[in-house]
């Protein structure tokens, strides 16, 4: 039984390490390097998303609709928008994000987000210093910071 659990510890170790060696990550203890610009726009009006959590199909159809960004005007000047985009693009979610053949345009609407928030209750989004799922940084503390890790969650009591 013991050689089993050594065995087990040194696979884990070994895919922890080559996971971190694999890159920066958007969740967990290492953080996406957010881009600046991204940063600046879209993080002055909300926390700046990792790309991550949408695909690309996504990301163009949020871009695409910035004059109505749920209810703002989002526009940006073309040079912007375009950064702004490849950024997106080139560090999307691989697979599709979509619903009954759309893509999805809130991270919260994800099959993704929906499990891993899955014991969150409604009160709890409800809360006032909570108000709805799209406000990440009302329970992962280093949001804006582009860290989401379980070990930065301080979730509100009323």
């Amino acid at each position: 039984m013991r050689n089993i659990k050594q065995k087990s510890m040194a696979f884990l170790c070994g895919l922890s390490l080559s996971i971190l060696s694999a890159g920066p990550q958007a969740s967990g203890n290492v953080a996406m390097p957010p881009d600046p610009l991204y940063v600046q726009e879209c993080g002055s009006c909300h926390v700046p998303y990792p790309a991550r959590m949408l695909s690309r199909s996504s990301w163009q159809a949020l871009l695409i609709g910035l004059q109505n960004h749920f209810g703002s005007n989002a526009d940006l000047d073309r040079d912007s928008l375009q950064a702004i985009g490849r950024y997106l693009e080139a560090n999307a979610k691989r697979g599709e994000t979509v619903a009954d053949g759309k893509p999805i345009l809130r991270i919260t609407e994800t099959r993704w987000f929906r499990h891993e928030h899955d014991e969150i209750s409604g009160q709890t989004w409800k809360l006032p210093a909570v108000k709805s799922p799209s406000n990440c940084a009302a329970c992962h503390t280093s949001a804006a910071q582009g860290n989401y890790s379980e070990h930065q969650i301080r979730i509100p009591r009323n």
